[in-house]
């Protein structure tokens, strides 16, 4: 008998993925941004390292140009890549025990990972109150989830008292050392 089947016949129920709050997903969205710096930073200093002495106005206008473009580049890719992997998200959102499913559940692909990356700039750009929403909606999706049609769930199980205590089955008790199924409890050699 597994575990959680016996905590059900006691009267509690291991319920399903809940959906992510807000604050959560923040800290995940922090430590994933944390991520992208040092990986562009390292990209800045070889950049500079490469060509030491070609700083002059016209290539440094460039570069930052460039530099923009790749940054983009590569935060697309970092959130569409992992939000679309088996992982279902992050390395952040992983960190914290939460991920990234459609509307029903299940994986998103690469496209509509895609699409929920650069939907993020909508929800900047309505001075975050995009972002914000997520604190107020009944599943806790940004506007960027709504509009990409995405859910944020927690990996945590939540163990809740069973609706009926009534149905609870007293034919199993733990004995110190294991789980034994009798329909005499208490038994007489304890």
């Amino acid at each position: 008998m597994t575990p959680a089947s016996r905590i059900g016949t006691l009267g509690w129920v291991a319920t399903g993925p809940r959906y992510a709050s807000f604050w959560l997903r923040l800290a995940a969205y922090l430590i994933d941004l944390t991520l992208i710096y040092i990986v562009q930073g390292v990209l800045a200093v070889g950049v500079v390292m490469m060509g030491p002495h070609e700083f002059n106005v016209v290539a440094v206008f460039y570069g930052l140009i460039n530099f923009t473009l790749i940054s983009a580049a590569l935060a697309w890719a970092y959130f569409a890549l992992f939000e679309s992997s088996p992982m279902q998200g992050t390395v952040g959102k992983y960190a914290l025990g939460i991920y990234v499913t459609d509307r029903h559940g299940g994986p998103i692909g690469f496209w509509r990972a895609s699409a929920r990356y650069w939907l993020k700039l909508l929800s900047s750009l309505s001075l975050m109150v995009g972002w914000m929403i997520a604190a107020f909606t009944p599943r806790k999706q940004a506007l960027h989830d709504l509009l990409a049609g995405t859910i944020v769930l927690s990996r945590a199980d939540y163990m809740v008292p069973r609706p009926n205590a009534a149905d609870a089955s007293l034919d199993e008790y733990w004995d110190g050392r294991r789980w034994i199924i009798s329909p005499v409890l208490p038994p007489t050699e304890l």
